[in-house]
């Protein structure tokens, strides 16, 4: 007998959860559809969902929390023109399905928009297979994920007596999304999540200093082993050290190598949201009609790849029933579009990139990054190291946020180092970046060849609605940022 198709399994999966305990079948998903219809719409949908979460977290040597949680409803939207009706319902049931079809249906005023072509169930949306359609939380049991975290303090504790204090955590989540449009397609998908959290504190002479480590993505908790465990240790350990050697950051207009990896949530931040069709629709964004221009200097290609395999940011298919796929968003310095939801590309008259994406069935979808990267150049990370004269070497990150609409954004850096003819000084505290995501990347001087990706961390926050997010960068050297010290 052959394997069951893995998008009929996910479907399967999703029925089972989401349908079948609430009496639900395909003759409720249409009868809910076909009401919305009967005012003119131009797009209809149906988005259930059920999430299962755990967490733990550990601070002074101790296991001070675990919380569990179930979450489950249905999310209905009617769109017409630039207009979106919205309601949503914890209870899943035909009555309340029909409830909120009812209303969201007064959306269409006559005249403004078309009336939507209705279809019967049939088409199976098309989409990725990049993760296992498991269970996260059952990977290990509560003892197990207690002796994790007291693992991960004895670790850092050890490997340097001034390390003072430890807090680790621990998450896990199962969520199964099931979507029917108006178009008659159905899409699923079974998305793990985990996560784990370091953040210890070294003391030295009257000073303290944190540092924080840790990474995810959608496999099961045995993925934290002893060698990924030591990663995040010696990593958390040796910033929180670092920073306890550092000075002052000194503050002007300067040159800056960022480091790679997770410092491309500057990229994610002063680039990406501005490439959101959204925001360039409304024309309120930075790039808003500048497809085809040169937007960055030669040598920078930016994507947003949904289809990576287990990362954090990554969809087998998106909250609207469209396939993950992989945007070139910027090649070679030259703009080539923007990331879509369905609505604001049939606005804009291109096609949705798979980007429509929702915190939860009681939010509307809009388009947002997955996982945003800058591509790889040709320069080894110490050549451009060592090409700056006086300036700062970024290697990791905090905080930072953006003005969509004048590119604006601030950023700090958590770790840093001085740098003069070409060497590595000393590390330097309180470093803050400052400047414009659109003219920063025309000042783009060197990019390294140590491409990486983040190691699962990300999360990313718009209009209110968070969403699990990657971002990645190689080495890059950016000329004429203003630096925001303390010196």
């Amino acid at each position: 007998m052959s394997a069951r198709h893995p998008t009929l399994e996910r479907l399967g999966i999703a029925q089972s959860l989401l349908l079948e305990p609430f009496g639900l079948d395909e003759g409720a998903l249409a009868r809910a559809l076909a009401t919305i219809g009967e005012h003119r719409i131009d797009d209809a949908d149906l988005y259930f969902q059920h999430t299962r979460s755990e967490g733990w977290s550990l601070e002074e040597g101790i296991v001070k929390s675990g919380s569990f949680g179930i979450d489950q409803g249905v999310g209905v939207r009617a769109v017409a023109g630039e207009k979106t009706a919205f309601a949503y319902s914890d209870e899943i049931s035909e009555a309340a399905l029909q409830d909120a079809a009812r209303t969201v249906r007064t959306i269409a005023a006559a005249g403004q928009s078309r009336k939507v072509k209705l279809a019967r169930a049939g088409k199976v949306a098309k989409s990725r297979v990049l993760y296992a359609p498991m269970d996260p939380i059952g990977t290990l049991d509560s003892a197990q994920k207690v002796a994790l975290l007291e693992k991960v303090e004895r670790m850092a504790r050890a490997r340097d007596p001034r390390i003072v204090q430890v807090m680790a955590s621990v998450a896990a989540e199962y969520d199964v999304v099931l979507i029917a449009r108006a178009d008659g397609t159905r899409a699923a998908d079974v998305r793990p999540l985990v996560r784990l959290s370091l953040t210890v504190i070294a003391e030295q002479a009257g000073r303290r200093e944190q540092g924080s480590s840790g990474g995810g993505g959608r496999f099961s908790l045995t993925h934290f082993d002893e060698a990924v465990l030591s990663g995040y240790v010696e990593r958390a350990v040796q910033t929180a050290l670092t920073n306890l050697e550092s000075r002052p950051a000194p503050a002007g207009s300067m040159s800056v190598v960022l480091g790679p990896g997770w410092p491309g949530i500057l990229l994610h931040e002063a680039i990406g949201h501005g490439l959101e069709g959204d925001f360039n629709r409304k024309g309120s964004s930075a790039f808003a009609g500048r497809v085809g221009e040169r937007v960055a200097a030669k040598g920078v290609t930016v994507l947003d790849d949904g289809t990576l395999p287990d990362r954090r940011g990554s969809l087998n298919v998106d909250d609207e029933g469209c396939a993950s796929q992989r945007n070139v968003l910027i090649e070679d310095g030259i703009l080539k579009g923007y990331i879509q939801d369905a609505m604001n590309a049939r606005l804009m008259g291109v096609a949705p990139t798979g980007n429509g994406r929702r915190e939860s069935y009681a939010h509307l979808p809009m388009p947002r990054m997955t996982n945003t990267y800058m591509l790889a150049g040709d320069r080894s990370p110490e050549e451009i190291i060592g090409s700056l004269k006086r300036g700062l070497y970024a290697s990791n990150f905090g905080g930072g946020s953006v003005d969509i609409t004048s590119g604006k954004f601030v950023f700090s850096a958590s770790e840093a180092w001085w740098v003069e003819n070409g060497k590595i000084l000393y590390p330097v505290k309180g470093a803050t970046l400052i400047g414009n995501g659109p003219d920063a990347l025309t000042r783009v001087s060197l990019i390294g060849n140590d491409l990486s990706l983040d190691e699962g961390v990300g999360t990313c926050g718009k209009e209110g609605q968070s969403v699990p997010v990657g971002v990645g960068q190689p080495t890059l050297r950016i000329d004429g940022l203003t630096v925001g010290g303390t010196a």
